[in-house]
């Protein structure tokens, strides 16, 4: 299916005859004359770019049980982890936010790119030979997380600016790569480290590191549509005292909040909550939760103009908030597993949908705009693993928390966890409450009409 989705969205990306601009290495722009642009590898590598944020953003919570066991690290420091990947990437958002115009596209591709794999390189080395692993493991996050945060930032824009008429299916495809992605990296990782042993897990960062090496190279050749000057874009000046891109920046950090409090923590939720192992529990929790939200964010991109964009987003906070008591509050580990499964279709528009709507409203917002919204979901990605670790160390030593674990059976780290999870619902509940006002905050109503 996705094969067939994306030969449609080239076939409707290419059929404008348009002149590309291709950006070169020496950030000079060169105009060249191209009869009918074929953009499939433009695609390819913005697809690529986006499973190379899955690798950044997923593969450290992974290696949570391993770095816990062998390096004796807390719950507030796996979730610091978290919170310096997502703040790094949000730092390089305001930074391309500002720079990325004079940098060029193709240029700031492949540093991104780069940074992923010498992050990589240094996840695999460095916590082996610093006297502090956990240092070692900070430090690779930052620069790992420089290149998702680049990369971030480029990808949609890229897409968006390629001509034609299949841009809503193409960005919606474009973001179902980052869930098949993630599919991919708990996936395979969980299986590496079954075949070959927790001990050898040094060898996964470099595996990985093979996939941004070899975008590298192909974003040095692929072309690229004209981004609209600097001075013909709407200044974000402008964009900040709108009220619907106002609540487009407020729904990106709850997504981002709801999306990864689920996504970064149902692993060890899965073995330490719910007493699965390991294999089996990556497989039917963070797994099933990837899979639903890429096969929601796929779907999407076939059907979803044909759906009520705000409706859409309202029933996905609903379910999400659902999903949340069902993981938390069930005795039973299947239906907790059943919950982490289904909250990945519950966020799978959220992100996605703004973006779309942020860009269909303010279509010169540019690269600047896609940076600010990736800022905001940024600030949601850090903020919801982070409170949920915060909260699941301090819910440990709470006298009630404990009353209600010793009632229910579980130990003070299950209920640690729980309650950890719990306190993440109040992203989609705002999500949920921001949503009753949309319409108050539209500022283009012609261009909204599926909203």
């Amino acid at each position: 299916m996705l094969t067939t989705l994306s030969e449609r969205v080239n076939a409707g990306l290419t059929r404008a005859p348009e002149r590309v601009s291709c950006l070169r290495l020496s950030n000079r722009q060169e105009t060249q004359s191209v009869s009918k642009p074929n953009y499939r590898s433009t695609l390819y590598a913005c697809y690529l770019g986006y499973i190379t944020q899955a690798a950044v953003v997923n593969l450290s919570p992974i290696l949570f049980i391993i770095y816990q066991n062998a390096f004796g690290l807390s719950f507030e420091k796996l979730g610091r982890l978290i919170l310096i990947n997502f703040v790094t990437q949000l730092l390089t958002d305001l930074m391309a936010v500002r720079y990325i115009n004079r940098i060029g596209l193709r240029r700031a591709a492949i540093i991104g790119h780069l940074c992923a794999v010498a992050g990589f390189i240094m996840m695999s080395t460095l916590p082996r030979i610093l006297p502090s692993p956990y240092t070692g493991l900070v430090i690779s996050a930052v620069v790992y997380a420089i290149g998702g945060g680049l990369i971030e930032v480029l990808v949609s824009p890229t897409v968006d600016a390629l001509p034609g008429e299949a841009k809503d299916a193409a960005m919606s495809l474009l973001h179902s790569f980052y869930s098949w992605g993630q599919v991919a990296v708990m996936l395979l990782s969980t299986l590496f480290i079954r075949v070959f042993g927790a001990e050898n897990w040094y060898w996964l960062p470099l595996l990985w590191g093979i996939v941004p090496a070899f975008n590298a190279w192909l974003f040095s050749r692929v072309p690229l549509a004209p981004m609209p000057d600097e001075d013909e874009q709407t200044p974000l000046r402008t964009l900040l005292v709108r009220p619907l891109f106002l609540l487009a920046m407020l729904m990106m950090i709850c997504s981002g909040a709801a999306e990864q409090a689920v996504a970064q923590w149902s692993s060890l939720f899965a073995e330490v909550a719910l007493g699965i192992p390991k294999l089996l529990g990556d497989v039917l929790g963070p797994v099933m939760f990837a899979v639903c939200m890429a096969i929601g964010r796929t779907a999407y991109g076939i059907w979803g103009e044909r759906l009520n964009l705000r409706r859409t987003l309202l029933f996905s906070a609903a379910l999400c908030i659902a999903c949340y008591a069902m993981i938390v509050f069930t005795h039973s580990p299947a239906l907790s597993l059943i919950g982490v499964a289904v909250s990945g279709l519950a966020v799978c528009i959220m992100w996605p949908g703004m973006l779309r709507v942020a860009s269909s409203t303010y279509p010169l917002g540019g690269t600047p705009m896609f940076g600010v919204l990736a800022i905001m979901g940024d600030v949601g990605c850090a903020l919801g693993p982070w409170l949920t670790g915060l909260v699941s160390d301090s819910a440990q030593s709470l006298a009630v928390t404990l009353a209600w674990a010793m009632g229910a059976g579980w130990d003070a780290e299950q209920i640690g966890l729980r309650i950890g999870l719990l306190s993440a619902v109040i992203f989609p509940v705002v999500m949920l409450v921001g949503l009753m006002f949309w319409r108050r905050g539209k500022a283009k109503p012609a261009a909204e009409s599926n909203i």
